[in-house]
This record gives structure tokens, C-alpha cells and sequence, in this order.
């Protein structure tokens, strides 16, 4: 069965903010959630997205599934929480599905682990190496909710949380589940944050995407979890593309071959052309590589007219989390309060860079005049795991 399937309601939590009004304030304000801090890296002090809620007690879960990743997803999904009993008592708990993208799952808690067992020779109590399994956050929001329906987590590093939207639509498509819990989450973690400093990604600035003065990545951490049903409502997904190159493990195809095919196939599965899409959010990570790729496979579909932003200068790059906070982003733009029509800005310098193909950049304050009809997502990983969502406002 075709679509459309319906983003019937989110649930975010991230460094704009811990519920929907808050963070769409920020948001469209264009006010960076980033912080300075060496906490993820000592001896270097970088601009990170930290969540500073308050989460559920470790408490409530079973020491296997005790991580920070897990108690953000299920931050999260406490906003939707009545809507989620609502579907499984409409279509029995069987019915409804959880699959989310993540890259981190308990790293944090093995790192800490390890740590405590270096100093004092044992593990601290606590402890479970389950902790850092990737399937643990579905399996956390599905016990929690008593969900009975296939429940999976796709790490594709930064294009999971896009690539679990698109496998939640199938498993419907497919009769598979009447409801699904989807999105990302990812929780930061000196080894992440070393990680990419090892490849020499991460900026002691705000990331500056598009701009001639870039000089990479900044990380954050978030879970942004939508319902999605056949249900209609004001949001639904209406297309996906996901292609492999495979080009580099750690650099995206310079042609940009398998992002534009990506973005391709989700504006075909949509039923779209590209002179529809009112709006794109950029992967926009502010790395040389990166933004030339994608300022070259966006051009080539969209020319210079349609308004793009990259909202990580925001929040940070969110990673498995990124292609659903992203998401929600373009969702929030996209209901009916939304009557300016306002778009997530692109918080930078303003420099072009000019060996950039041009694109027609959001500032703040940029508004349509209606909350925008049709909008496209970006989301692009390592290995060339690339991921394009179409999102329309019924």
C-alpha cells in the first residue's frame, strides 16, 4: 500500500530546548543552543549541544538498558506518550512498531566504565556491558509502552534517524505495523567527540556551513520521536531516497552523484518535481568537503531559488540523531501556527564562499507567507550512506 504516512505528533528534546513551543521559539529566533566546554574534551575547549533536562531515573530501567541514550529516548517520548496508548489500544500493542536511528547507544557509560576500572581495577556497579548494545534504545521504548509490534534500531551513523523514518513507512507499507515510534536519538561522549577530532572535523568555533571562513563540525546530542500512522494530519512523509556509494569511508563522493540521486528518488516516490519543494534542510555540516558536495547536488536539482538552511549551528550535529531532529525542524515549520510561514534560519558569517555553487540562503526572519507545503531533509553519512526525506503538508 502507497502512503502518505502521517507524523501525527513529536516528541524532541535537544539543545534548543526539552518540548515543541520552546524549541520552535528558539528555532525560528535562530538562537544557537551551543555551548563552550572541554567536558567531551579535556584540554580543548569546543562549542558543543548539550541537553540539560531533567531525565527519567536510571531507576525505571533494567541495569542492561541504563544509559543516558536510553533516558533521552524516553524523554522524548513521554511528550507522546498519550499518543502512543492511544494506537496501541486502537490497533493492539502488536501492532505498533519502534524504529529509531542511533550511533552512540551506552558508549558513554562503557567509556566511564573503563575508566573507573582503570583506576581502581574493577568495573563500578552498574555496569553492564549490554548497556552499549545498538538495539537498546527500541527495546527500552518498547518495553516501556508495552509494544509488541517489530521493533529494530538502524546505525548508519549520520544518516540513522532518516533511514529509520523511511524503514518505519515500509513496515506499514508493508502491513507489517498500523503505527510506528520512530526517530533518533544520540547522546555525546568523549569518545565520539575524540573521534572526530582524530579526523581533524571539529571546530573551536560555531560551525559556519556554506561559508568561506568553515572550518568544521560542531556535535550535539538530542532524540526527536514521531507517531506515524496512516492517520491523517497536518505532516506526512511523502517520500524517501537512500542511495550507497560507498566513495570514501569518511569523505562524501566530491560529484555529489549519490546525494542528487538520493534527493531524486524521494522527490519520485513523492510524486514531486523539484519546482514543488519550498523549502530544504541542508546536511550542512560546515566541513570543506560536505558542503561543497552538497551545495553542487542541490544546485543541480533546485537552482539558486529555493530558500536552504543548515540548522547545526544550532544544535550541533546530532549525528544518529540528526536526519529526525532535522525532521522535526521542517515538521514544526510545517503546521498550521506556522501562518508567517517562517523558516529555520542559517545562522553563519554571511561570507559565500565563491567556489561554492550558489544557493538562496535562509536568514533570520525568512518567511514564505504560509507554513511551507512542501519540504525536503538531507541527510548524508560516512561510507556514503545517504538519505533525502520529503515531507508535505496536507
Amino acid at each position: 500500500m502507497s502512503g502518505p504516512y502521517y507524523l501525527n505528533d513529536l516528541g524532541i528534546i535537544c539543545p534548543l530546548g526539552h518540548a515543541a513551543r520552546e524549541v520552535t521559539r528558539r528555532l525560528f529566533a535562530g538562537e544557537s543552543g551551543l555551548v563552550d566546554t572541554d567536558r567531551y574534551s579535556p584540554g580543548r575547549t569546543i562549542p558543543v549541544g548539550i541537553v540539560d533536562a531533567v531525565l527519567p531515573a536510571h531507576e525505571e530501567l533494567a541495569v542492561a538498558m541504563r544509559s543516558r541514550n536510553n533516558l533521552l529516548a524516553l524523554a522524548a517520548a513521554q511528550q507522546i506518550a498519550p499518543a502512543i496508548a492511544a494506537a496501541a489500544d486502537r490497533y493492539g500493542a502488536h501492532r505498533v512498531a519502534v524504529v529509531i536511528g542511533t550511533s552512540t547507544s551506552g558508549i558513554g557509560e562503557s567509556e566511564h566504565a573503563i575508566a573507573e576500572r582503570q583506576r581502581s581495577g574493577a568495573f563500578p556497579g552498574g555496569f553492564h556491558y549490554a548497556q552499549q548494545e545498538l538495539g537498546s534504545s527500541a527495546h527500552a521504548l518498547a518495553d516501556a509502552y508495552g509494544l509488541g509490534g517489530p521493533t529494530s534500531v538502524i546505525s548508519t551513523a549520520c544518516a540513522s534517524s532518516a533511514k529509520a523514518m523511511a524503514s518505519a513507512a515500509r513496515l506499514i507499507a508493508l502491513g507489517l505495523a498500523d503505527a510506528v515510534v520512530t526517530g533518533g536519538v544520540d547522546t555525546l561522549c568523549g569518545f565520539t567527540v575524540a573521534g572526530f577530532e582524530a579526523l581533524d572535523l571539529v571546530s573551536d568555533r560555531r560551525c559556519n556551513p556554506l561559508s568561506l571562513h568553515r572550518g568544521g563540525i560542531n556535535l550535539g546530542e538530542a532524540a526527536a520521536l514521531f507517531l506515524m500512522t496512516r492517520e491523517p494530519s497536518a505532516v506526512s512523509l511523502r517520500g524517501w531516497g537512500e542511495t550507497t556509494d560507498g566513495y570514501h569511508f569518511s569523505a562524501p563522493d566530491p560529484s555529489g552523484e549519490g546525494a542528487r540521486t538520493a534527493m531524486e528518488l524521494a522527490l519520485k516516490r513523492a510524486g514531486e518535481s523539484a519546482a514543488n519543494v519550498e523549502y530544504i534542510n541542508l546536511h550542512g555540516t560546515g566541513t570543506r568537503h560536505n558542503d561543497s558536495m552538497e551545495s553542487e547536488s542541490v544546485h543541480a536539482l533546485f537552482g539558486e531559488h529555493v530558500p536552504v538552511s543548515s540548522t547545526k549551528p544550532l544544535t550541533g550535529h546530532t549525528l544518529g540523531a540528526a536526519g529526525a531532529l532535522e525532521a522535526a525542524f521542517c515538521w514544526l515549520a510545517m503546521q498550521d501556527s506556522n501562518v508567517e510561514g517562517r523558516l529555520p534560519p542559517h545562522l553563519w558569517d554571511g561570507a559565500r564562499d565563491p567556489a561554492l555553487h550558489p544557493l538562496c540562503v535562509a536568514s533570520a526572519g525568512t518567511a514564505l507567507g504560509h507554513a511551507p507545503r512542501r519540504v525536503l531533509s538531507n541527510s548524508f553519512a560516512f561510507g556514503g550512506a545517504n538519505a533525502a526525506l520529503v515531507f508535505a503538508r496536507e
